[in-house]
């Protein structure tokens, strides 16, 4: 604390460091500042590379404290050392100051001024600082993972790929029952999150949707297996009724009129694989899915199963 007594410049043994040279304090002040500042930085830098390289969360946490530690630690010091000391105190009625009282104020705030000798270093030490821990809180935004660009709205279905089971064969138009059903996958694909697909082969002809006459060669038809509900597994199939049902919330799918809903919260249809036979007599693809799979979002367009 500063006598009253005291001036505010001056330092607790009575010595005024204002003048030509800066006294021991005020330069040991901005070394000490300079030095949080930049003890800042090497914590910023720290916690950028840990994350970049996998993460560490001991680590993390001690750099974080370091970054966040030093820039504080920095900006008490500023105070501390560089900041006026002066108790001013006036009265709630009066809104004006006499031109006396401008010049005091003046001249007190400027005080700090003498004190800082090394304005630049402890400015840019300070704007590092902060800079490095900006730089510092981007890379966790490599946690939320890929842009999804067209990801949703498109699977590894090509023209020309080959339905396989989830062991990886192939399929023919033989391995399918009359009235049964098969999950595939594309060839190369097996377990793709988006692509689990239900072949059927209906003991009846399906009636299919305009620009579909030719996607069920042999009788054969093929759906997304994820409901477009909320995206459960349209694992159960009836049959008798040619029906799909999905065990989460019953949204129940007409096979033979495009997996179109007849019953439960789903809206939209099933979308439909368009299917063809090679050469070799294995199932394959014609191109991918008449829309996106799985449960809607919000620029979908509703209109192209």
């Amino acid at each position: 604390m500063t006598a009253p007594d005291q001036r505010p410049h001056e330092t607790e043994d009575g010595s005024d460091p204002v003048g030509d040279e800066p006294s021991a304090l005020a330069r040991r002040g901005e070394l000490l500042t300079a030095a949080a500042f930049l003890s800042s930085v090497v914590g910023a830098l720290g916690l950028s590379v840990v994350y970049w390289r996998g993460g560490q969360p001991q680590l993390e946490g001690l750099f974080l404290a370091v970054a966040l530690g030093g820039i504080g630690i920095g900006l008490v010091m500023w105070a501390r050392y560089f900041l006026p000391k002066v108790a001013a105190v006036e009265e709630r009625h009066e809104l004006g100051s006499t031109e006396e009282e401008v010049a005091e104020f003046r001249e007190t705030f400027e005080q700090g001024e003498h004190l800082l000798t090394r304005r630049r270093l402890l400015v840019r030490s300070a704007t590092a600082a902060l800079v490095a821990l900006g730089a510092a809180f981007v890379f966790p935004l490599r946690s939320l993972g890929p842009r999804p660009g067209r990801g949703f709205r498109n699977t590894p279905f090509r023209d020309g790929v080959r339905l396989v089971t989830d062991d990886g064969q192939p399929v023919r138009v033989g391995d399918v029952a009359s009235d049964g059903v098969l999950t595939v996958f594309p060839e190369g694909h097996v377990g793709s999150a988006d692509a689990p697909t239900l072949l059927l082969r209906p003991d009846v002809a399906v009636r299919p949707r305009a620009g579909r006459e030719d996607w069920t060669p042999d009788g054969l038809v093929a759906y997304s297996k994820l409901c477009t509900h909320v995206g459960c597994p349209v694992g159960l199939y009836q049959s008798e009724q040619h029906l799909l049902l999905c065990p989460c919330h019953q949204s129940t799918f007409d096979v033979l009129d495009g997996a179109r809903p007849v019953f439960g919260p789903a809206a939209r249809s099933l979308p439909q694989l368009p299917l063809d036979i090679d050469d070799d007599g294995f199932v394959i693809a014609r191109g991918d899915f008449s829309g996106p799979p799985g449960p809607g979002f919000w620029d979908r367009d509703r209109g192209s199963d």
